[in-house]
């Protein structure tokens, strides 16, 4: 390819589309397809959506106020997030490191300590906000 054929390539792909419905319903769908994804294959996101559910029920249950049902699903989201862009780290390194790499190791565990992080920060978020309304259940 001459150079500037490159360039002008270069240049499409770096200029962005018109906006278009088209485009942003098929950019929805393939969002859906990622959470079916995550859904079907990966055990700690459906164990991390099922926690999901048992905390927003005893929430509610322990009359959680808006804003800590809020700081609730924010803790919440950040470890669902995490579980998403980890789930998505891992197929690319297996795309890119078919073979294992001790690189390929460092990745993934690195991504898989986020998740754990921030679930440990969301269970802890989860204690501060329910825990003395649980307390108060639990003693006589």
């Amino acid at each position: 390819m001459n150079d500037s054929l490159h360039e002008r390539v270069t240049a499409d792909r770096l200029t962005p589309p018109p906006p278009s419905l088209g485009r942003t319903l098929r950019s929805f769908g393939y969002a859906v397809a990622g959470l079916g994804y995550l859904v079907r294959t990966q055990p700690n996101f459906r164990v991390h959506l099922l926690a999901t559910v048992a905390v927003v029920v005893v929430a509610v249950a322990l009359k959680a106020t808006t804003v800590e049902v809020a700081v609730l699903l924010l803790a919440i989201g950040l470890v669902l997030v995490g579980e998403a862009c980890n789930t998505a780290l891992e197929a690319v390194v297996d795309l890119a490191s078919p073979a294992v790499h001790p690189l390929a190791k460092v990745a993934k565990d690195v991504a898989a300590a986020g998740v754990l992080l921030a679930a440990v920060i969301a269970a802890t978020i989860g204690l501060v906000v329910l825990g003395p309304r649980l307390l108060t259940l639990l003693t006589p």
